[in-house]
């Protein structure tokens, strides 16, 4: 794959129609509107943006069907989504950049019981491949990684810098694990006994499903017994907490800092914003959608977006935060009736 562009061959990688068309020339790059130089390829995706798109110096912007204005020197495709066509743009440029070069770093250590093909798979400096660990064609595992004993990887999976993935846990086919992400650590378990914490064994495993990405600093601890699972698709953000025997169905997006207890499930398409606290024991349906913040202590139904702690619909938490905001008025209402109150005694 070339490291440039030309504007036609840019109308066919996006599937778009011409708006106004471009000498075809090099575009060798992308960039943001405002910054964006003749040989760049950018993107209008929000109308908050139309003053940078007036003004742009861009080789060539991504629009959506039924734009025509824009800068006359400025070659115009439209698509049906700007920002999914100009995602297919910046992993065209990354596919001529970051190529995977098999190989295993010789500062690298790889148990002989190990299953890790040099010619198919790159190992990075200072990462540790335990007895009987698994890794598929096509996979990169970072510096300084470790994978535990019987760990599997599969195909085309990127483990980044500082992962550890504990023993027995399960990737599937291009798995993304940003840098520093725990998989499979013990789950929070103790018992109260005779005035102790006593810690309770956890022997499962953590089961991730194909093309999920799993952002940095996450952690996923392994299931008392069983599996905590991770269904295909799913899209997990940094810092998130998934607590053991958690089921997490396909397709479902996590967004950062939010904390999922012990032996809930989410079913597919779920959706939880940033900062979200979900308790153990209780399954969420398809297509849910908790707005940020939203406290979960019961189990919800899907197709519905909820807010708030308790988490209620979104319409009902809404008519609760109007009523609060009046609140102080009728306080002040209240005050005054009774001080009429006491001077016509």
């Amino acid at each position: 794959m070339a490291f440039v562009l030309t504007f036609s061959e840019l109308v066919r990688l996006v599937d778009g129609d011409i708006v106004r068309d471009a000498p075809d020339g090099h575009l060798t790059g992308v960039a943001s509107l405002d910054d964006a130089g003749a040989l760049d390829i950018s993107f209008l995706g929000n109308d908050k943006y139309r003053g940078q798109f007036l003004t742009t110096k861009a080789g060539a912007v991504i629009v959506a069907r039924g734009e025509s204005a824009g800068p006359d020197a400025v070659g115009l495709v439209a698509v049906d989504n700007p920002s999914l066509a100009f995602s297919a743009v910046v992993r065209h440029f990354a596919a001529t950049v970051a190529r995977l070069v098999p190989g295993i770093h010789p500062r690298a250590v790889v148990d002989a019981a190990a299953s890790v093909d040099a010619a198919t798979v790159r190992v990075h400096a200072g990462a540790v491949i335990m007895a009987g660990a698994r890794v598929g064609a096509g996979s990169e595992i970072g510096p300084n990684c470790v994978l535990g004993e019987q760990v599997v990887v599969g195909r085309d999976c990127r483990i980044m810098a500082n992962v550890t993935i504990r023993e027995r846990c399960v990737l599937g086919d291009r798995v993304f694990l940003q840098p520093g992400c725990v998989i499979g650590s013990d789950g929070y378990g103790y018992e109260f006994h005779d005035g102790r914490h006593v810690k309770v064994d956890q022997v499962g495993i953590v089961e991730i499903g194909d093309d999920v990405e799993i952002g940095a600093n996450t952690t996923i601890d392994r299931a008392r017994f069983g599996k905590t699972l991770i269904g295909e698709g799913t899209k997990i953000d940094n810092l998130v907490q998934i607590a053991h025997n958690v089921v997490i169905g396909k397709h479902c997006l996590i967004v950062a800092l939010t904390g999922i207890s012990g032996s809930t499930h989410l079913g597919n398409y779920v959706t939880a914003a940033g900062q979200v606290g979900i308790v153990g024991h209780v399954t969420i349906g398809d297509k849910a959608v908790l707005t940020a913040r939203t406290g979960v202590t019961i189990s919800l139904a899907g197709d519905e977006t909820y807010a708030g702690k308790p988490a209620l619909p979104l319409r009902e938490d809404m008519k609760i935060h109007a009523q609060l905001r009046r609140l102080p008025k009728l306080v002040e209402r209240v005050k005054a009736l009774e001080i009429a109150a006491r001077l016509t005694r």
